[in-house]
């Protein structure tokens, strides 16, 4: 038998070496992502309660649960607040994300300095912290938002119940998730506005464009990309907001800050009903889904291509 070069078998082997070096990681993560969202799909299948959890031989009964929670009146009243909470929350991520980072962009370099790192102290915090900080703003007793305004002249807010009010509580959550988002949108954005060319706006200045004008012609299409990278980016990231709700409100007061991934967990624990706790989780990530495809083939016809 003829054997081959021993050139050959060493490129051959040097071709196989980052696939052994990547194995690891690629299989870990099939073990962390794949699995349990396997595991959550035949959950949702079945006749899957606190009985079935301790015991077992959980039944196989195919669509039912998603029956079940797609006849449910209050699972759409969910839904409509988890769309509500995720546009408004994105729309002021974004608009203040912009407004940051084109001022960054004009800031002289020691406070540009400052702001950034402002930006990424503010990001750095973890997310349990603070949700915490923002119960304390707004305890009725000892928070300094009811002190602050009782002294300027707002009696009303004299231990004023923020979290017992539904609206209210909705507004806190709505802040504190813009506060947490606008440092990462606005750093990225920033980054982006750093690769146009100066030449272009030399040349927009000289025939006479306002800045607007060259915000529209000029800098928002040559972040494009980025921009709609950092709005799908934030539409997952809100739509899946669960730990800042949890901690607060767990979701009250009633539903008023309920949305999907907390009626998931509220169903599955409160209830008992993993079966249906899966199936809302499910039913979340093809909302979800069909949302960025939804975003995607309106930018890609923009742009001009074909989805």
């Amino acid at each position: 038998m003829r054997q081959e070069p021993g050139g050959v078998r060493r490129r051959r082997g040097a071709g196989a070496w980052p696939y052994l070096l990547a194995a690891p990681t690629v299989l870990g993560m099939l073990y962390l992502l794949v699995y349990p969202l396997a595991r959550a799909v035949l959950i949702s299948l079945q006749d899957f309660q606190l009985r079935q959890l301790i015991r077992g031989n959980a039944e196989f009964v195919g669509l039912r649960n998603y029956e079940t929670l797609l006849t449910d009146e209050r699972f759409w009243q969910v839904v409509r607040r988890t769309f509500l909470f995720m546009a408004v929350n994105v729309v002021l991520i974004m608009l203040l994300a912009t407004l940051v980072a084109l001022l960054i962009e004009r800031l002289g370099r020691r406070w540009r300095l400052a702001l950034l790192s402002a930006l990424v102290l503010a990001w750095a915090m973890p997310v349990i912290a603070a949700t915490t900080v923002f119960q304390w703003l707004f305890h009725s007793e000892f928070g300094i938002v009811n002190w602050s305004l009782k002294h300027l002249g707002f009696s009303s807010f004299d231990r004023y119940p923020w979290f017992a009010h539904g609206p209210a509580a909705f507004t806190i959550l709505v802040l504190l998730i813009v506060w947490q988002s606008v440092p990462f949108a606005a750093i990225t954005l920033y980054s982006a506005l750093t690769t146009v060319p100066s030449e272009l706006y030399e040349s927009a200045r000289i025939d006479g464009a306002s800045g607007g004008r060259i915000f529209r012609s000029v800098t928002f299409p040559m972040i494009r990309p980025i921009f709609m990278l950092v709005f799908s980016l934030e539409v997952i990231w809100t739509f899946k907001a669960f730990v800042q709700i949890w901690v607060m409100t767990n979701g009250g007061p009633g539903d008023a800050t309920t949305i999907l991934p907390v009626y998931a967990v509220q169903t599955a624990l409160s209830s008992q009903r993993y079966d249906l706790g899966s199936a809302a989780s499910m039913v979340s990530v093809l909302l979800m889904a069909a949302v960025l495809v939804l975003y995607f083939r309106q930018m890609f016809r923009q742009e001009g291509e074909a989805l």
